[in-house]
């Protein structure tokens, strides 16, 4: 008999079929984030696209003639490109739209070689086999046929990689919810899931010999902590830094993921004595001096690249390479930020406020000192003033306010970290990261980063991430399995204080 999960999508395809709409033109909705979603192309525009469409993206050929048709001509694949550049931002969602609906499976043909499967289930096994690499075929969208030839062209696998992060735009920002649209960047992001799988990735380190055009990029794509010159630039690939990325073969000149490494003697615990405290630019590195491999910034530079897993590899490599060039060191640790923490703040506030919870965040005592340091006029809420010095990040101007708040903020911290999840997962996006990677919560730093930009995401603290290299693969399963924590003593009895002072 055939198996559930065949039958599943046998009748599936069945249904989708049955119910596919005629498509009839574009849904009207208004402008978000500058992609604007028109009823209808204009007939001339309409016209164009679908000339073009059926031009290049042409049925798949036959299931006995799939190897032996020739690929189309490089022009062709050029010509798709070349429209495809020259449409407004609108246009563009419009277009993929089309080419969604249109150029996608073969429903008809789906749903009668799915009959054809059920009918075979009592023949030999030869047989069966045959027909299910039949009905696999014809689940080929002719889209992806058309990227597959997009690729191979100079310039093409850039192309859609910048498509894709089109897509993604337009469904991040709701210009399109159609399933059209969702599997067509599903199918994208399958292709380059295997176009740039880590056995075809080159690892480069960069150095102030490297490239202008790759040190510009490198400069460009910093998102973590901002490049101000090129002489910070020139340090930060410099001694006592390691610049690393990753590159692939149809993107020359183009960094995918970049990943900054300080080496130090111990782990760090605030990002100023990294990026702004620097050896001279021409000091000879002294290897007794170095037996720590901090990572403090990893930047994705390909927006269509987003889910295609590049960033944990990068460390894994990096990993690998510093220990080839210093045997001796032992200690791994990233020291990263923790963007999303102060907005947390501000929403869990403002909730045990509309609860009449507020006193539970805090002990009598550390309100107290709270409204003194503020000086509070009588009858103001004491967390309306927290939620003010979080918010306007004034606090960090007041020793007395800033040793006040750091046993509150470090604990709530603490809790954000840990605690508070997403489908179990951490909520918050780098320690899901680094987690996922096998990584150890290890340390909460209380001011580590002092810029405007730190105490505006994170008032100021950072964490570090340790990589016990004989642990990470234990941890990394455990996490994605049962997604249980890996956390030092000081992380958990931070979580601990949060839980007894918040009574949870």
């Amino acid at each position: 008999m055939i198996s559930n999960p065949i039958a599943r999508a046998v009748r599936g395809s069945a249904r989708c079929w049955r119910h596919r709409a005629v498509f009839n033109g574009l849904p009207v909705s208004s402008s978000v984030s500058g992609w604007r979603w028109r009823s209808a192309p204009t007939r001339r525009a309409s016209s164009a696209m679908e000339e073009l469409l059926a031009r290049v993206a042409v049925p798949l050929p036959s299931y006995e003639t799939r190897d032996k048709s020739p690929p189309p001509p490089e022009s062709t694949s050029l010509e798709f490109m070349n429209f495809y550049r020259g449409l407004e931002k609108e246009d563009k969602a419009g277009f993929l739209s089309r080419l969604s609906q249109d150029c996608g499976v073969d429903h008809r043909a789906v749903s009668d070689l799915a009959a054809k499967l059920l009918d075979t289930q009592r023949r030999d096994q030869a047989t069966i086999l045959q027909a299910e690499d039949r009905l696999r075929y014809s689940l080929t969208p002719r889209y992806k046929q058309l990227f597959s030839h997009v690729s191979r062209v100079p310039g093409g696998v850039k192309f859609l990689v910048d498509l894709r992060a089109d897509l993604l735009e337009i469904l991040a920002t709701k210009a399109s919810d159609s399933p059209h649209i969702r599997d067509l960047n599903s199918t994208l992001k399958s292709l380059l899931s295997e176009w740039f799988s880590v056995g075809l990735l080159r690892l480069e380190r960069i150095t102030w010999g490297s490239p202008c055009e790759i040190l510009q990029k490198i400069s460009q794509y910093e998102a973590v902590h901002p490049i101000r010159n090129w002489t910070d630039l020139k340090r930060r690939v410099g001694p006592y830094r390691r610049c690393f990325a990753f590159t692939h073969g149809a993107m020359p000149g183009e960094p995918l993921v970049v990943l900054h490494v300080a080496l130090t003697e111990d782990i760090a615990d605030n990002i100023q004595s990294i990026v702004r405290e620097f050896a001279t630019l021409d000091a000879e590195e002294d290897i007794n001096k170095i037996n720590s491999a901090i990572f403090y910034s990893i930047s994705s530079t390909q927006a269509g690249l987003q889910g295609v897993e590049l960033g944990n590899y990068l460390i894994k490599r990096v990993v690998r390479e510093l220990q080839s060039e210093f045997p001796h060191m032992a200690q791994f640790s990233s020291l990263s930020p923790i963007p999303g923490f102060s907005s947390w703040l501000q929403g869990l506030l403002s909730q045990y406020r509309k609860e009449g919870r507020g006193s539970d965040l805090l002990s009598e005592q550390e309100w107290a000192e709270v409204e003194q340091a503020v000086g509070s006029n009588p009858g103001t809420p004491a967390a309306d003033s927290l939620r003010k010095l979080v918010a306007t990040g004034e606090w960090t101007r007041s020793e007395k306010l800033s040793l006040a708040l750091e046993p509150v903020l470090m604990r709530l911290c603490a809790w954000y970290l840990y605690g508070e999840k997403r489908r179990g997962f951490a909520l918050n996006p780098v320690a899901n990261f680094h987690l996922q990677n096998g990584a150890t919560m290890w340390r909460i730093n209380w001011r580590a980063d002092t810029s405007p930009r730190g105490v505006a995401n994170s008032c100021g603290i950072m964490v570090n991430y340790r990589y016990f290299l004989n642990e990470t693969s234990r941890n990394s399963a455990l996490y994605l399995q049962s997604k249980a924590v890996a956390a030092s003593e000081q992380v958990l009895g931070l979580v601990s204080q949060f839980q007894k002072n918040s009574k949870l």
